[in-house]
Formats: C-alpha cells, structure tokens, sequence
C-alpha cells in the first residue's frame, strides 16, 4: 500500500488532503468527506480543478482502526452508505 501511495502522490506537488467534514454511519463506522488539493508535476493540472472530492471509511473496533475503504467518488461512498449528503 505505501508503494502505491508514494507511486501516486510522487506525481504531484504540495498534494494535500483537507478534510470536509465527517459522521458516524455505525458504532464502528466513520465518514469523512475529504477534498484534495495539488498541481501535477508535469501537467500543471490542478486537482481542483477535476473536482477531486471524495470520501474515506474509518472501520473502527476497540478504538483501532481494523480497515479502511478509500472512495475516489463522494457519490460512490455515499450510495455504498445508503446514505445522502
């Protein structure tokens, strides 16, 4: 995983995530809505501008995380949650 992630994020600079806001779906489930930022290092895009806005899925039990569920798509993990923003 943290070679996908260092594959991915070596593309781009000043790549951040900001988080938007988050809810508890469940006893064990936690929602945040995430926004990235960044500019390519060879395209100049900037995140931003492709709407970047997705979400993640903490699965907590016993105050650790036991999984984690990344959606690239905030509609996507809010259909998946049965759940609307």
């Amino acid at each position: 995983m943290a070679q996908r992630w260092g594959g991915w994020l070596s593309a781009w600079d000043n790549v951040h995530v900001e988080a938007e806001g988050c809810r508890e779906v469940d006893a064990e489930r936690v929602l945040v809505l995430l926004n990235t930022i960044g500019r390519g290092k060879t395209s100049g895009v900037e995140l931003e501008q492709t709407h970047v806005k997705g979400a993640v899925v903490f699965h907590v039990r016993h105050g650790k995380v036991t999984r984690l569920v990344q959606y690239w798509d905030r509609d996507r993990a809010l259909t998946d949650l049965c759940l609307e923003e």
